[in-house]
């Protein structure tokens, strides 16, 4: 049974909590143990926690600033890594606040949320699919939008604004205006891809779209996957009607702006590229630079038993037969 927190149940002293600090701690250090950040900050553990503690009760905490540092995953990415003592306290908010707003979002918001992900928003993209397609006797239309520069576009005030409507401690507003404002892409915008923090917020932010969908569109049809997002309809004039609204919404209400390049209204029987995947009535296949993303790893001899279990992982939810077998065998070889 899921747990439904009012605000009430929160208070700034137990977010500073000894604790809550503790437990977040525990928490961050999983698969960190090895880094030297951390093991500088962990040598001296109780004291820097008793630090961060003092300074938090007596309001004279401040943000760090972030490391830059570039990814491919798969495509290029530019990560903001706060410091340690930072990240920790990312860590302490979040475990006291996510179930709190999780309890808000809608149930087809399914990214960097707890029992959902991406394999779950593809299993409901079938299965809505079936739906719409009452199992394939009739067209099925699916509207698949993007927003452009997601988290360098989330603006600052319209975030704290829709924060301090949940939120009304003003220590624990106070606080989260301290992480929201110590990153900017240009003046006032932007959350740092990288923040725990960042994650619960774009969530946050986008549960003002997710919610207006629902009951005001009443589009019954929607998945989101953080700036991924999918109506299906068998009315394509009306998903043309939609997706204007979708755009006015976007642009006045949350300053985001849909990706022109990545906006389509096409059948499921022509192929919907959705997550990663390239959906169709009865099978899903691997979009073309996934399938070359892991070929690569293939015929480039880097597969070990993790990446084996990544690219199965990946691979067993659509129709990859060619490809699965290229993987176990050279990781059997």
């Amino acid at each position: 049974m899921a747990v439904f927190l009012s605000v009430s149940d929160i208070t700034y002293d137990n977010i500073i909590s000894l604790d809550n600090l503790l437990g977040a701690w525990e928490e961050f250090l999983d698969g960190k143990r090895k880094r030297k950040d951390v093991q500088v900050f962990q040598y001296d553990l109780m004291n820097n926690i008793f630090e961060l503690h003092n300074d938090l009760k007596n309001k004279t905490y401040t943000h760090g600033s972030y490391e830059a540092f570039n990814i491919s995953d798969p495509k290029p990415r530019n990560i903001h890594k706060a410091c340690v003592r930072d990240r920790l306290l990312h860590h302490t908010i979040y475990r006291q606040l996510y179930p709190f707003f999780d309890s808000k979002f809608i149930y087809h918001s399914y990214s960097c949320r707890r029992n959902k992900g991406t394999h779950k928003a593809l299993a409901s993209f079938t299965k809505m699919a079936r739906e719409v397609s009452a199992n394939d006797t009739k067209i099925c239309w699916v509207l698949k939008c993007d927003i452009k520069k997601f988290f360098a576009s989330i603006d600052h005030k319209i975030l704290l604004d829709i924060l301090q409507k949940h939120i009304k401690d003003e220590d624990i507003f106070w606080l989260l205006g301290q992480v929201v404002v110590s990153f900017q892409t240009e003046p006032d915008r932007g959350l740092p891809l990288g923040n725990l923090t960042s994650q619960l917020m774009v969530n946050v932010y986008m549960n003002e779209f997710d919610q207006f969908v629902k009951h005001n569109l009443r589009a019954e049809h929607y998945i989101r996957y953080a700036d991924d997002f999918v109506v299906l309809s068998q009315n394509h004039d009306y998903l043309l009607e939609v997706l204007q609204v979708i755009h006015n919404f976007l642009e006045d209400r949350l300053v985001l702006r849909l990706h022109p390049n990545k906006v389509s209204i096409e059948t499921l029987a022509s192929g919907v590229d959705f997550l990663g995947w390239v959906h169709f009535p009865h099978h899903r296949t691997l979009r073309t630079t996934t399938k070359h993303r892991v070929q690569k790893g293939v015929i480039g001899r880097e597969v070990n038993s993790h990446t084996t279990q990544s690219y199965l992982g990946i691979l067993k939810h659509g129709n990859t037969y060619k490809l699965k077998t290229d993987v176990l065998s050279l990781a059997e070889a």
